[in-house]
């Protein structure tokens, strides 16, 4: 059955079209059955059968005066394509393709209502986030990992191979959207058409572009009432420059433009070369741990042909291995007997080491070898540094295993030996952003089961000595001492922050605070505005982006990049209690913030620490220099209960003798801290650093 509407298209389901024929031979009003998610209805005419002003608010505004079209769907022939999706076609009608946008604009909305056209997930299967399958994906509504799926597509009587990969939209995992890219000829530039091009939208396009990827500008969401179409194709053309004449319109929770989007892919993208004879080259792009068949490697075809049975050669690591399984992600793994040039699918190889399976490797034939590797990835550059202690020291080597285990996973992922006088043995561990640190425990702890203790986030200062050395050092304790050091640098980063006018003052403000270098202001719409400044990496570990969020009630977003290192007055801020540095406490801080976080260690050191049988002096130190202090006064016994009399030389000999006790109690005693304590610091260093 056909449904005239305007701008775009509705699809319903089989039975919903049968009955709507039904009520539509009797004349009646009839409503629309919607998504399961949304029991909500809209409105048709019986005879023209358009939307309605009353269903639709915003129906004008993405009509553009193009007449209704006249769109078909048959749901069970599309629902057989999907079934065939195993079944081979040319090279030529291929068409890799990723989803790149800012985050809650919409991208696995708009996977999962691809899968269900093209029949690849069954209706009774399907549910939301279908590709989201880790259980903290749904927890937090957002996308961690890149996942990849192939569906098959009927276009004018031709099938299709579309090979799908949703990408994470914020900005901590952007590795993993330069991986996808790498893997793609096209790329679907989802944007909200409420909301607008936002920070990470800029990024992934620029992204896309440095690839020489096909972008096709999709406006999602345009049934809610705040959809403005015509302003945020504007806001494309002029601030990322793409033009938008032939951009699409639709809202993937209620199946609307989801045809027009995949007969866009088909025209719009590129296939790829059919480079099947050449000796075999494939793209390692992703990959994982299974406890029963090893390492599970994810991979694009480049060149030649790969069989079930096939000796393989992984050219990086120089080990090779038989491929006992090959098959393709939809988005369940599918056995097939060989994939060529042009295709994604998965390897299995009964793999145990992790590290002869690495992100960015080329796999070839061990028998007819390829002459040179692919460029395979840039290597991530950690931007947040802390340390992991397992909270028992026996789980070190479990901790060790699950970090090689997680690091195949996640590529951006670094780490390395640590050992704490207070903590004992640990991994330095390297993050490209808090929420990228954030996701690694909550992993670790639930996926490896270990229970772990985080010291708080630091960057990598570059330290320049007397002598002419450099020393990288990014845990306070390597730092050199103040009389072999000339200068500390600390890394900047280039901050854009996308906002609406009304809290531009308060955003400014906030960079301000945070010893932000103004850049540059310019107004991208009527009530937007763009604010760029350079401030410290230090600075934005903390709580920077929620500030952003509170501050501009949740409508302003950033995006940042690395631009080298500044000289600044940054010193090295230690605490000792009872005389004794304690090196995991110590951090480094600029020098006007160091008695504001020092006074604040002291007092929160003060109520944790037990009371001894002798006084305990809380400082914070800048070398020898004392800038705040606290003490925890000594438990004392009451040596004057026995003296109900008598001479007052009596009671001063029995208050000496006590004295003298306390102080060489204090002079031998240790105090130990304990780990509650560290662990609360640890957290308030994270606050007021």
């Amino acid at each position: 059955m056909a449904a005239e509407i305007c701008g775009g298209s509705l699809f319903l389901s089989v039975k919903t079209q049968l009955q709507l024929q039904q009520r539509n031979q009797q004349n009646v009003f009839f409503h629309a059955q919607r998504s399961r998610t949304r029991r909500s209805t809209t409105r048709f005419h019986s005879s023209k059968r358009c939307f309605s002003s009353s269903a639709f608010p915003n129906a004008s505004a993405f009509r553009r005066g193009a007449v209704c079209q006249v769109a078909s769907t048959d749901f069970e022939s599309a629902a057989k394509a999907g079934e065939d999706r195993l079944s081979k076609v040319p090279v030529r009608n291929i068409r890799n393709f990723c989803i790149i946008a800012h985050i809650d604009h919409g991208k696995s909305t708009l996977a999962d209502k691809l899968l269900q056209v093209t029949g690849t997930v069954h209706q009774r299967e399907m549910k939301d986030q279908f590709l989201d399958n880790m259980d903290l994906e749904r927890e937090r509504g957002i996308t961690i990992k890149l996942q990849a799926a192939r569906m098959r597509y009927v276009f004018e009587n031709e099938p299709y191979c579309l090979n799908l990969i949703d990408t994470p939209g914020h900005v901590d995992f952007s590795y993993e959207v330069s991986r996808s890219l790498a893997a793609c000829e096209g790329a679907l530039l989802v944007v909200d058409a409420s909301q607008g091009v936002e920070a990470q939208t800029l990024a992934n396009v620029y992204l896309a572009l440095e690839n020489n990827l096909e972008i096709i500008p999709v406006l999602n969401k345009i049934d809610l009432p705040g959809a403005e179409p015509d302003r945020v194709i504007k806001e494309i053309e002029e601030i990322v420059g793409l033009d938008c004449s032939n951009a699409i319109l639709c809202s993937a929770k209620e199946g609307i433009g989801i045809i027009e989007i995949l007969n866009a892919i088909v025209a719009r993208i590129p296939p790829p070369e059919d480079t099947s004879k050449k000796p075999l080259r494939t793209l390692i792009f992703d990959s994982y741990y299974d406890p029963y068949r090893g390492v599970i490697v994810y991979f694009r075809v480049v060149d030649g042909t790969i069989k079930k049975g096939d000796r393989v050669y992984f050219m990086a690591s120089g080990k090779d291995y038989f491929a006992d399984e090959i098959g393709v992600l939809s988005p369940s793994q599918l056995q097939v007997e060989e994939l060529y040039a042009g295709e994604v699918g998965y390897l299995s190889a009964s793999i145990r080491t992790v590290a002869d399976a690495r992100v960015g490797d080329t796999v070839t034939h061990y028998g007819r070898k390829a002459d040179n590797s692919l460029p395979g990835y840039e290597e991530a550059t950690p931007m947040v540094f802390c340390g992991l202690f397992p909270v028992d020291a026996d789980q070190f080597p479990d901790l060790r295993d699950a970090l090689e285990k997680l690091q195949l996973n996640d590529a951006a992922l670094k780490f390395e030996p640590e050992t704490s006088s207070a903590m004992g043995f640990g991994f330095r561990c390297g993050f490209l952003g808090l929420l990228h640190m954030e996701i690694v425990q909550e992993r670790l702890e639930r996926e490896y089961n270990l229970s772990l203790i985080t010291t708080a986030p630091s960057v990598v200062y570059r330290v320049h000595c007397v002598n002419g050395d450099t020393v990288e050092c990014s845990n306070p304790s390597l730092l050199p001492e103040p009389g072999k050091r000339k200068s500390i640098e600390e890394p900047f980063v280039k901050i854009e922050m996308l906002t609406p006018k009304d809290y531009i003052g308060s955003l400014m403000e906030l960079a301000q605070e945070r010893r932000g270098q103004f850049r540059e202001m310019k107004f991208i719409a009527e009530n937007r505005a763009s604010i760029t400044y350079e401030l410290p990496l230090a600075e934005m570990v903390g709580d920077f982006f929620d500030q952003l969020k509170s501050r501009s009630k949740g409508y302003a977003s950033m995006e940042y990049t690395f631009v080298g290192y500044t000289e600044s007055n940054l010193i090295k801020l230690d605490i000792r209690i009872n005389g004794d540095c304690v090196e995991p406490l110590a951090t480094i801080v600029h020098n006007d913030k160091a008695y504001s976080v020092g006074r604040a260690l002291t007092l929160k050191l003060k109520e944790l620490i037990p009371r001894q049988m002798f006084k305990v002096p809380i400082q914070a130190c800048i070398g020898s220099k004392v800038i705040a202090s606290e003490a925890i006064s000594a438990i004392r016994k009451d040596v004057l209960a026995k003296c109900y009399g008598g001479d007052i030389s009596r009671k001063k000999k029995l208050l000496k003798k006590q004295a003298e006790g306390k102080k060489r109690m204090k002079s031998i005693g240790k105090v130990d801290v304990p780990q509650e304590a560290f662990m609360a610091v640890l957290k308030l260093e994270k606050e007021v650093i």
